[in-house]
């Protein structure tokens, strides 16, 4: 028998409140955040920062459920406050910004944010100051992970070495990949760069990509990765061919596949699907117009999607990948996978991208 979950266990329950670190560095919008924040029922505010170098510490000493983190802050901003925490401390962190725009967007969640907000204002509607708390209850429940991350060059960007793949990363005999499939939901976009930025661009084979986003956001998040990698990034289109040495993202308001004349399929999101673009969608599409030859890869995020596709490609002789728990902001879609026995190599993130060239090679 399920043990049933009493009202005391959920989070934020007035038994057992949220506890929240503010990290801003102007006092208007602090006290207009905390008198938000508190006047929720289940959240109590318990530290506020006015820099990120004292929300570190903050955060090692009071250990809270959940951070909000302004961007520009004195003597350490809300990115580098981001990644020390999610190194020394992990907990869910939610960026609060006025600065709500794509590129300060992707920067904030490849740093480890969980999600950007915008900065409350007077102005405000009770409906948006009523999301903004919606959000913050939501990401506290959030089970996040340890994030290691490399040095970064002076560019601000972390180079990576690759690490050897396992000797056993092989396709069948006779079998070249024509695609790869790669799916990714909360913590994807720092995950997405890791992946593809050892890669070369002309690397052999298009790669297809869904990552959960809001609406309005995809053409954005094309944008900023194009600029982290090699290869040529875009939103999918409908009825195109994928070429080598490019990436095409799905858009935010549909599903993307490909069908087996190697085009791009675009599809309408259903009356009662949550997700969209779907991880299965994609995945099983693959499975269908190419079967063996084909590599799906499912990274961080939350939620099952992705599952019922890979165990298609699985069927279908595919080569699988997951991301490994150390590296994941979201253990969700990869445990699920790898649960169903669907997955053939499990690996750290920086591992993912060598293993994909190595792959492509073969």
């Amino acid at each position: 028998m399920t043990k049933a979950t009493k009202p005391s266990d959920l989070p934020g329950s007035l038994s057992s409140p949220i506890r929240v670190v503010v990290a801003e560095d102007s006092t208007i919008c602090r006290k207009a955040l905390v008198s938000l924040l508190e006047k929720s029922p289940g959240i109590q505010v318990i530290g506020t920062a006015n820099n990120g170098a004292e929300a570190v510490r903050m955060v090692q000493r009071l250990k809270p459920d959940l951070v909000t983190m302004d961007i520009n802050m004195p003597v350490m901003d809300g990115y580098e406050a981001t990644r020390q925490i999610m190194k020394e401390t992990p907990c869910p962190i939610v960026m609060i910004s006025s600065n709500f725009d794509g590129i300060h967007t992707f920067d904030a969640l490849k740093a480890g944010a969980l999600t950007v907000l915008k900065k409350p204002t007077a102005g405000d509607s009770p409906e948006m100051q009523a999301a903004l708390v919606s959000q913050v209850r939501l990401m506290a429940d959030v089970k996040v992970f340890r994030h290691w991350p490399g040095e970064r060059n002076k560019n601000g960007r972390t180079p990576l070495a690759p690490k050897a793949p396992p000797t056993d990363v092989f396709l069948p005999a006779g079998i070249r990949p024509r695609l790869v499939a790669i799916a990714a939901s909360t913590g994807g976009p720092g995950a997405l760069a890791s992946v593809l930025r050892p890669l070369p661009a002309d690397f052999p084979v298009p790669i297809l990509v869904v990552q959960h986003i809001s609406v309005g956001f995809a053409s954005s998040f094309a944008t900023w990765l194009d600029r982290q990698v090699a290869l040529s990034v875009r939103i999918g289109r409908q009825d195109e061919e994928p070429k080598p040495g490019e990436v095409l993202i799905a858009p935010d308001h549909c599903h993307m596949g490909i069908n087996k004349k190697g085009r791009i399929v675009l599809q309408d999101k259903m009356p009662k699907e949550n997700i969209c673009p779907s991880a299965n969608f994609l995945f099983q599409s693959v499975a269908n117009a190419y079967g063996a030859m084909t590599i799906g890869v499912v990274l961080t995020g939350m939620g099952d999607d992705g599952a019922d596709g890979l165990q298609a490609m699985h069927e279908k002789g595919a080569y699988t990948i997951a991301q490994n728990k150390e590296t994941c902001v979201v253990f969700g879609m990869p445990a699920v996978a790898i649960e169903r026995g669907v997955i053939k190599q499990v690996q750290p993130l920086d591992q993912i991208g060598s293993t994909l060239a190595r792959l492509a090679q073969a």
